[in-house]
This record gives structure tokens, sequence and C-alpha cells, in this order.
């Protein structure tokens, strides 16, 4: 007797909120453009700390997306969640899993880094102000970072596997990876991304710490890797959530596949540590491949990490190169973050949203702001790239060390 068919992950659906749009096709349509949305912080309470450029999502509107019984116990981070949720749900025409029979084979995978930091500062600006009797019970529970998963499970009855990845940035794609092996050994559906709002004050003085944070105050050059002027990055809010299934399965209910999670390797170098970083990043895309069992010529455009500062971003270069050889002088490489900001666990998940699109498309999106290139990397800049892509490698690290690699192949090559 043969063995049965090895399942596929598929990515069916797609939501995002983002600076440069609240939906998918605003997005794409910016991404591709080469838009830069990055601008002063705006916040209210933020306007007399340090870090003052950033990418704000400034035109959503939670109230529009989310019901009222849930905006009350949850944070920003987990609205941006829960209307990404539906709209990659509704793309991949995916509705209840309590009204269709199997709740128990639809779940949910997010990851976090900020959490629900502007809710809970409000909680306790009441207690102290106020007292205790004006505080209330959702204190518990909004700004941990498993909240996203708990609400978007609980409000589309999701009771399958659902989990939360702890690792920094890099986390988004973990998260991705960990969605695609819940499919692949037998799950229906599962819901998988990243979201954060990390512009809130009391977020925004945690990140202060952070070495890598760009200090200039001008948007246009505040986060410029891969260039001389290479000073940091600059944050972001908001993310992605994609809807991930059995591709068989998609296509017997004739929805179109629009990608494949064909590999995934993550690694661990120590915190701020880019030297070694290059080792780590590198060991990481020659494990993605061999899960896709993809050669590293066949790897049609790089979505690359993109720290901004100069050690991290010689160390990915030269990982690039270390890992795909002579090829990874000459493949596309690009980073549309450097136009809306680095968003975190969301950041490459947005990569990943970014990555299919291009492929759809044939359109490798170019990375804004940047234009003197200082490495030898194949930096797609100015005008986007018309380019045939079936195979995309998206990479992330986290500040606190972690690293990950992702390839992502087109519908038509990854699912036949």
């Amino acid at each position: 007797m043969s063995a049965p068919p090895k399942r596929r992950a598929a990515v069916t659906g797609i939501g995002v909120v983002a600076p440069n749009g609240t939906s998918t096709e605003s997005f794409w349509k910016s991404t591709q453009e080469g838009e830069s949305v990055l601008g002063r912080v705006t916040r209210e309470g933020c306007g007399h700390l340090p870090l003052k450029v950033a990418g704000e999502v400034r035109s959503f509107d939670p109230s529009a997306a989310v019901e009222e019984r849930y905006l009350v116990q949850t944070d920003r981070f987990t609205h941006f969640a829960m209307a990404a949720a539906d709209a990659a749900l509704e793309d991949a025409r995916l509705g209840r899993a309590d009204t269709g029979g199997a709740p128990f084979s639809a779940g949910v995978v997010t990851a976090a880094g900020s959490g629900g930091g502007e809710f809970g500062q409000g909680e306790l600006q009441k207690l102290w102000s106020k007292g205790s009797r004006y505080v209330g019970p959702w204190q518990s529970i909004a700004w941990f970072y498993a909240a996203s998963t708990g609400q978007i499970s609980i409000r589309r009855g999701f009771k399958g596997p659902c989990s939360v990845v702890a690792a920094d940035e890099a986390g988004g794609l973990d998260a991705l990876a960990h969605a695609a092996r819940a499919v692949e050994r037998g799950t229906d559906v599962i819901v998988a991304g990243a979201t954060e709002a990390p512009l809130a004050p009391y977020s925004m003085v945690c990140q202060l710490g952070y070495r890598e944070l760009s200090p200039v105050e001008d948007p246009a050059r505040a986060y410029r890797p891969f260039t001389e002027g290479a000073c940091g990055f600059v944050p972001a809010e908001g993310g992605a959530m994609l809807a991930v299934e059995e591709a068989g399965a998609a296509r017997e209910r004739g929805v179109p596949v629009r990608a494949t999670v064909a590999g995934h390797a993550a690694t661990f170098t120590g915190a701020s540590c880019w030297e070694a970083s290059r080792e780590g990043l590198a060991e990481a895309i020659r494990g993605a491949l061999a899960e896709a069992g993809c050669a590293p010529e066949e790897v049609d455009v790089v979505f690359a990490d993109a720290l901004g500062v100069p050690a991290a971003d010689r160390a990915e270069a030269l990982a690039i190169a270390d890992a795909l050889g002579a090829h990874g002088r000459r493949v596309p490489v690009t980073a549309p973050k450097t136009g809306t900001g680095r968003a975190y666990c969301a950041a490459p998940v947005l990569d990943a949203v970014a990555a299919v699109l291009a492929m759809e498309h044939g359109l490798i999106p170019p990375t804004p702001n940047v234009f003197d290139i200082c490495h030898d990397l194949d930096l797609v800049t100015g005008c986007a790239r018309t380019a045939q892509v079936g195979t995309a490698l998206v990479l992330s690290r986290g500040l606190m060390g972690s690293n990950s690699a992702l390839v992502l192949r087109h519908g038509a090559v990854g699912a036949p």
C-alpha cells in the first residue's frame, strides 16, 4: 500500500492592518509603489520622549472592526489581530468553525513582542489616580502576549490547536511555520500571524533601552539599512494574519492556493550579537532551503531583516552570501519595511505577505528611502522590479538573538 501524499500547508487568505494600508489591497499598492509613511509620533503622551519617528496606523477605527464587548477587554494590538484575522478568513472563504461542524480542527497561532501595553498603562493609571474599584477584570489578560490568540479563537469558535510563539521579532516567522506544521499534521486550518501596538507612552519608554533604535528625527533618514547612513531602526505598529490550510482541501473548496509554506528553520545567537548573527542566520537559511527541497539558485527574491545597524547589516549581507553562494550576490533583495517601520514580531509577517503578493503580481517591491548601498547586495531601490517570482526567502532576526528563515513558493509551484 502506497503512503498517502504529504499534506501541504497553503496560504489561502491574507488580512493586513499596517501603517501604509488597512487592507491587503491598500498595503500592496503602497508597498509596490515604494511609499514611505514614516512620520513624527503623534500618539498622546509621547511628545516629550526622545523617540520621535515611527510607523503609525492612522486610519484604523477599532469600533468599526470589533464588537464593543471585545473592545472593552482588549488592547490595540488585539484589535489589529482580530480585524486582520477577519479579513484573512473572509479572503479564504472560511467562516466560524463551530457553524461548519469542525471547531476542533481550526486553531490560532500568534506572536507578539510588546503585548497590550496601552491597556495595561490605562488600568494602572486608574488604580493610582482613582483606586482599585476603577480597575476592570480585563487588566489581568488584556496586556498578555496570548490575548490575541485567545480572543480570536473565542470570537471565531476555533477550538483546535492554539498557541503563542515567544521568540522576539523572528517569532513572526516561527508562528507561520508552527501553523504550517499543524496543518501538515492534520489540522484543517490555522489563522497565524502577528500584530503589535508598541507606540503608547509606557511601551515606548520600555523600548528606549534598545541601542538599535534610530535617534534621527528626519523620517526620510531615520531608517536606512545597508547604507553608510544606517543608524538603527524605526519602530512601527500593525501587522498581518494569514489563513493557512491544506492545499488539497483548498482546491476542493475552489479556493486559490496563494502560496505554500515550503520550509523554515530557526537558530539563536545571543542578544545584540550581530557579528554572530551571520553564522546563525546563514544556518537558518540553509535549514529552511533543505526543508523546502530548494536549491539556492531557485530563490527569486530575499526579503531582508534589514535592521539598519551597520554591524547587523554587514552580518546579514554576508549570511545571504554564505548560504546562497554566488547566487547570493545576484538574487534581488528588498526591505519594504523601511517605508513603514519595523513592527517587531509583525515585521516579518508583513514581509511574508509582501512576498506572496510579489509572487502573484510578478513584481518585487522596492526599499524606500535607501539609495546609497554599501554592501554587496542586489538591493531593489527606487521603483519596483518586474520579475518572475516562484520562490521567496523571508528573513528575520530578533534583538534578543533569534534568527529565522522562511521559504514560500508560489501556489502554482508549491501545490501542483
